[in-house]
């Protein structure tokens, strides 16, 4: 006697159908308010600098979209010697004759890179001025250190330019400024971690390795661009939001 089997679908309801997709409303939820959350995220910590929330307002805004404008200042030109080597029908080189390339490296300078954070630097040093000597050395041995760390692991990369890692100046900032100033107010140790977060990318990774640069094929070094962005923006707002 054959045996029949009977099939029947199954339908899901419309609470499972709406806790399935859940998942996938918390997560475009999120990316619609992440933006949000960082630009007040920026903006408080820009407080943290002595701006009001105007200015600090309009300075996130000037970062995010001056990250996409280099400002060129420099144009080297350099020839180098290639070898060119012809070979047989067997394989063999029998022909061996130099040809001259030409290239061409255009420095720039970013300006939500490198303009905006520089400029939030030395208005934080006219602060630290007014804090007393014990900020302004403090400050100082800050940004040497910051700038001797980025000196030695910053590395020019070809195609690209420097790449730095981004979090190691902040923290080490961060971790001078409490040393160095442990009876201070939170101002002084915020601008002296936000200045040190500034210099140490900009003078220690980009402008003591142009020379390196040079060498390197590069069609543009962008001073605050690619590679070191990252490192002068996220150790200066770091530094701040640490310290």
């Amino acid at each position: 006697m054959p045996v029949q089997f009977e099939y029947r679908s199954r339908t899901q309801s419309p609470l499972s159908t709406l806790i399935g997709c859940l998942p996938l409303f918390l997560i475009l939820m999120l990316m619609c308010l992440l933006p949000s959350l960082l630009f007040d995220l920026v903006r408080s910590i820009l407080t943290k600098l002595g701006l009001s929330s105007g200015v600090a307002g309009l300075t996130v805004l000037g970062v995010f979209f001056g990250s996409f404008i280099n400002v060129p200042v420099y144009e080297f030109r350099r020839d180098d010697l290639q070898p060119e080597v012809r070979y047989g029908p067997l394989g063999q080189a029998f022909e061996r004759d130099y040809q001259r390339v030409f290239s061409r490296t255009q420095i720039a300078i970013n300006i939500g890179g490198c303009l905006i954070p520089v400029a939030l630097a030395i208005h934080q040093a006219v602060r630290v001025a007014g804090f007393g000597n014990s900020a302004i050395l403090a400050t100082f041995i800050v940004a040497g250190l910051s700038i001797g760390v980025c000196y030695r692991t910053a590395r020019p990369v070809e195609g690209i330019g420097i790449m730095m890692p981004g979090l190691v100046p902040p923290i080490l900032c961060v971790i001078s400024a409490w040393i160095l100033l442990p009876e201070a107010s939170p101002e002084e140790r915020t601008a002296a971690a936000f200045i040190g977060g500034v210099a140490g990318p900009v003078i220690g990774a980009d402008l003591l390795h142009l020379r390196d640069v040079l060498k390197t094929p590069v069609g543009i070094m962008s001073i605050g661009g690619a590679g070191t962005f990252d490192g002068i923006v996220l150790s200066g707002m770091l530094a701040a939001l640490l310290s």
